[in-house]
């Protein structure tokens, strides 16, 4: 691939030079993202992390709480992931837990699962033991305050950007582009084109429900074009990709790039593996059932068995969803015989992940329509 030809993606998002491996399988919906921790000694005022992850000592699969190995393992499997992104927080922070997960990984799925890493901290040490233990590639996060030629402050990050090729592994810097920042970050660019490192990702800045106070508190605003991108973050880093002529590859990937596409394939990825054959899906990876939910029922299986019997659905028509004292069947099964029953039915559209998280719901009959009109109040 030609290193100055200006690819364009799909939503605003656009390289020079050819991606990394690891953002090609992103783009593709085949990498599963490993959050390894939530802590961070770095605290970013712009770090988007969630509430329920931030500086919290957790594991997750995608959107999956890893209690053991094999939850990790069937993510894996559950959207055929032909690579492991893990991030946090900063991994490097529980380096044991990385390299576990790292040689587990390769171990099960051999040596071409592509796992790539994200850290803040410029930790030569760390980086080669997790270089030997499989990691393909990582990408350091440079703090803004030392974007520039990395001479004295900022050392440690040359240094390790420096040695990592003696390891036999790909290293390049991942950042947010802040529009306040743009001298500095052109000064960055010509200095990591100096080192020569692997590539470059420059990541639209955007809000989130953690960092909305602080960005807002420093004068960021939101862009009518990007939905949380920041103003100003997307016009920066198309200039950048656009003007600029570096010999190491640069990509700038917006908010709703990784929302748009990314996630979108990866959710498409797991409906395609993991929905149930009476469900239908959507093109945008969501799942769409319809659902009867127990009331009082003590014994959940044999009151499956007569919701069966009154809709006359098969016993591969339906299933029983334990957790959440449910059936779940086909919307049009349902749809056509819902008004017989006195449960509450509903068709709903979810996420086909580990949590189902709920897009919409319609009430199918009366017993619904009093549920929905208690939860509401009776309003």
């Amino acid at each position: 691939m030609a290193p100055n030809r200006l690819h364009l993606l799909p939503m605003a998002s656009s390289h020079r030079g050819a991606l990394s491996p690891a953002c090609v399988q992103c783009t593709e919906g085949r990498k599963m993202v490993l959050f390894v921790t939530g802590v961070c000694r770095f605290r970013c005022f712009y770090c988007p992390v969630s509430p329920n992850r931030n500086q919290k000592d957790v594991v997750y699969a995608n959107e999956r709480r890893v209690f053991a190995d094999d939850d990790l393992l069937d993510e894996v499997r559950a959207i055929g992931a032909a690579g492991t992104g893990i991030t946090g927080g900063d991994p490097l922070g529980v380096v044991d837990r990385v390299e576990h997960y790292v040689r587990l990984l390769k171990r099960t799925f051999g040596p071409s699962h592509n796992i790539h890493l994200y850290t803040h901290e410029p930790n030569a040490e760390k980086l080669a033991r997790l270089a030997a233990a499989g990691l393909d590639e990582f990408r350091l996060h440079i703090p803004h305050y030392l974007w520039g030629p990395l001479s004295t402050e900022g050392s440690a990050y040359r240094a390790v950007l420096e040695a990592a090729p003696d390891w036999g592994i790909r290293r390049g810097v991942e950042i947010p582009v802040l529009p306040d920042k743009a001298a500095e970050l052109r000064r960055l660019l010509r200095t990591l084109d100096t080192i020569g490192v692997d590539f470059v990702n420059l990541n639209e800045l955007e809000f989130s429900e953690t960092n909305e106070q602080k960005m807002v508190e420093r004068g960021y605003r939101t862009d009518p074009r990007n939905g949380w991108g920041v103003r100003g973050s997307r016009a920066v880093a198309e200039a950048v990709v656009r003007e600029m002529r570096l010999r190491v590859p640069v990509h700038y990937c917006s908010s709703r790039f990784k929302d748009g596409v990314q996630l979108r394939q990866r959710l498409l990825r797991r409906a395609e593996r993991t929905a149930p054959s009476f469900a239908d899906r959507t093109s945008d990876g969501t799942v769409v059932l319809g659902v009867v939910e127990a009331t009082a029922a003590r014994d959940l299986p044999r009151w499956a068995s007569r919701v069966a019997r009154r809709l006359r659905v098969g016993p591969d028509d339906y299933r029983l969803d334990v957790a959440r004292r449910r059936v779940e069947l086909g919307a049009d099964a349902l749809r056509t015989a819902a008004r017989r029953l006195p449960w509450p039915a509903f068709e709903i559209e979810v996420y086909p992940t580990s949590d189902a998280l709920e897009v919409e719901r319609a009430p199918l009959n009366s017993a619904a329509l009093v549920k929905v009109g208690a939860a509401d109040g009776g309003t």
